[in-house]
């Protein structure tokens, strides 16, 4: 009888430990990570999500950047159904900040000039709805600033054409697979890394300076 309670035991541990496994790797799966769970966070989509994981890498009060999936309805996504322009999602990152250090006004500020938010599911040779320039905001007070700042930048003619950034709420995030996460600083010389994302870090360096980490 002992030996079948315990077998029993060892079955029900195991099975638990099986669930538990899975529901990390679900959570790890949506970007949700709670060691930076007293941070504020944003999710934004300027085209290849390389290029705006660089740029935001490189700021003060930025913790961490996660590269990942979102704005689509099928679960867990790949990159390569991604490609295919037909799944709803569109190439973002989640940026964890510190809004004593950097603001939501002044994060939106290096978002819109770091891309053209002008053109519609475009960034450069980059086309379709999954490079789109979005503002998934996290809660009502970023959907306020951000709708107010992207009217004032209209309103004033800021760019040559009015910008078409999508503002939506949060709804889902799925990380990205491994190899698109710090891409840019582990593939710095890799061809579009050089042709595309450099001239972009350069801009950066040249309007933001002092928001940049030493």
């Amino acid at each position: 009888m002992k030996i079948i309670i315990f077998v029993f035991l060892l079955v029900f541990v195991a099975l638990n430990s099986c669930n538990a496994e899975k529901s990390q790797q679900k959570a790890e799966a949506k970007g949700d990570d709670m060691s930076y769970k007293n941070f504020d966070s944003v999710t934004l989509g300027a085209g290849c999500f390389w290029c705006v994981e660089a740029v935001f890498q490189r700021l003060q009060g930025v913790a961490k950047v996660v590269s990942g999936y979102s704005g689509g309805k099928i679960e867990n996504p790949t990159y390569k159904q991604i490609t295919t322009g037909t799944t709803g999602y569109a190439e973002v990152i989640r940026v964890f900040y510190k809004p004593e250090v950097i603001t939501f006004e002044e994060l939106l500020e290096v978002f819109w000039m770091t891309h053209d938010p002008t053109t519609l599911n475009k960034q450069g040779a980059d086309v379709g709805t999954q490079y789109r320039s979005v503002i998934f905001y996290h809660n009502d007070s970023q959907k306020e600033i951000a709708e107010r700042y992207k009217k004032q930048l209209n309103d004033a003619q800021t760019f040559d054409s009015p910008i078409v950034t999508e503002i939506s709420p949060m709804t889902n995030f799925y990380e990205a697979e491994d190899y698109h996460q710090n891409y840019y600083n582990d593939n710095s010389h890799q061809p579009y890394c050089s042709f595309v994302i450099t001239p972009k870090i350069q801009k950066l360096e040249k309007l933001f300076k002092d928001k940049l980490k030493d």
